[in-house]
């Protein structure tokens, strides 16, 4: 059975919804799932920060078919969303096919977001190695 637009986004409300009560127990009881901001979105999954305190957005998909071609299109839209939210690191939350239990989920996330979710810190543009 094919999705159409109103299965989609029930199934996307309810991975962004299982998602923020995984982190909120897990976490920070302070993170929940974040209501849609238009042009401007935030991210799903709000008040998640690094252990610096600088917020973190979490985009979360929960599409069928193979991710590979979709990385980057998703990645492009959690980096605008950092950017509308002025956070930090971005990551996306992805469903992993056979499994429903959270914690058995993808995430996906730049090596930048991955350096300033450990430091608190964006790394400096420029950097090469010797």
């Amino acid at each position: 059975m094919t999705r159409n637009r109103q299965s989609s986004r029930s199934a996307g409300t309810s991975f962004e919804t299982l998602m923020a009560g995984f982190l909120n127990y897990h976490v920070d009881d302070r993170i929940e799932r974040r209501r849609m901001y238009g042009s401007k979105d935030r991210g799903d999954i709000a008040s998640v920060r690094c252990f610096k305190g600088g917020r973190v957005v979490v985009e979360c998909k929960d599409e069928s078919g193979e991710y590979a071609g979709r990385l980057g299109q998703w990645m492009d839209e959690a980096e605008r969303e950092r950017g509308n939210d002025d956070a930090i690191a971005c990551a996306v939350m992805a469903k992993r096919r056979a499994t429903r239990l959270p914690g058995e989920q993808w995430v996906i996330m730049t090596a930048d977001d991955f350096v300033a979710l450990l430091t608190g810190e964006r790394p400096q543009a420029g950097w090469r190695a010797a």
